[in-house]
């Protein structure tokens, strides 16, 4: 184990290093694993990074997603249909690799099907698929030492997720026991496009920054290139789901990787 930990890249630190050296805000975009269609991210995901996707968030279906708005939420449930399981996101995240090269690769998703896989099996499991991270919605730092215990001797980052209403010490907690980078919602509730950048989530950020080094990315509401500026203001990259998500699903699936790149380079500015 020692070996592998050893010869293990962060190439989450390495994607952010870079990004700062470039002076831009980085783009970490998130897909449904199985959606639109059961193969797609194998499709999509090397279109987007090619597109100016800095890091890829690959969400686990589940069939109770509380934090997720409209869109991410049909987007599970088409997954569930196409029967995708914990395993087939982590085959997905190795059979994407070779294609992505060093671009972080994120499993996003609930607490529940990483415990019905196991913790312990799902860690070995998430390194030996080259997963760089895990972000976990519905668990809090108070609750997360015995997952982050697993996940420690792989190199396997724990990303915090707050809130607006994360109080000083949970932010502390968080922060303290996650790696890789800490993800900021801009908003109190559900994911979801939205026309207007909330400023809560970029006053999180300056309470995160007294609290870590840590690189910082704010979700929930991103979609516009605008957006995705203003919160290079404050954070270092903008995390986009759902306005991605609608736009895989909208049209026929041969085009999907298509109009998933158009969005992405529009997002990260390299349209005319």
């Amino acid at each position: 184990m020692s070996t592998q930990i050893a010869t293990r890249p962060d190439r989450i630190a390495a994607k952010f290093a870079a990004i700062k050296a470039e002076g831009r805000p980085g783009l970490v975009v998130f897909v449904t694993v199985g959606h639109p269609y059961r193969d797609a991210a194998l499709d999509v995901v090397p279109r987007l990074v090619e597109a100016g996707a800095d890091a890829i968030e690959l969400g686990i279906p589940f069939s109770d997603p509380v934090g997720e708005g409209p869109v991410i939420q049909a987007s599970s449930y088409v997954a569930l249909q196409n029967g995708v399981t914990a395993r087939d996101c982590l085959d997905t995240a190795a059979a994407l690799r070779p294609q992505v090269g060093d671009t972080p690769l994120i499993l996003m998703g609930y607490y529940n099907p990483v415990m019905s896989f196991g913790l312990k099996e799902f860690a070995a499991a998430c390194s030996e698929a080259t997963v760089d991270g895990l972000i976990i919605v519905d668990l809090p730092g108070s609750e997360a030492d015995a997952l982050v215990s697993e996940l420690d001797p792989y190199g396997v980052r724990l990303i915090p997720l707050l809130a607006p209403t994360s109080t000083d010490e949970s932010i502390q907690r968080s922060v303290a026991l996650g790696g890789g980078f800490v993800y900021c919602t801009s908003v109190v509730g559900i994911t979801g496009a939205r026309s207007e950048l909330s400023g809560r989530g970029l006053d999180l950020v300056d309470r995160v920054r007294k609290r870590t080094d840590l690189p910082i990315t704010v979700g929930f509401g991103i979609s516009s290139r605008e957006h995705v500026l203003d919160v290079g203001k404050r954070a270092d990259a903008a995390a986009v789901g759902s306005l991605l998500v609608r736009a895989l699903e909208d049209g026929p699936h041969e085009q999907a990787a298509d109009r998933g790149y158009a969005v992405v380079a529009e997002l990260a500015g390299r349209t005319q």
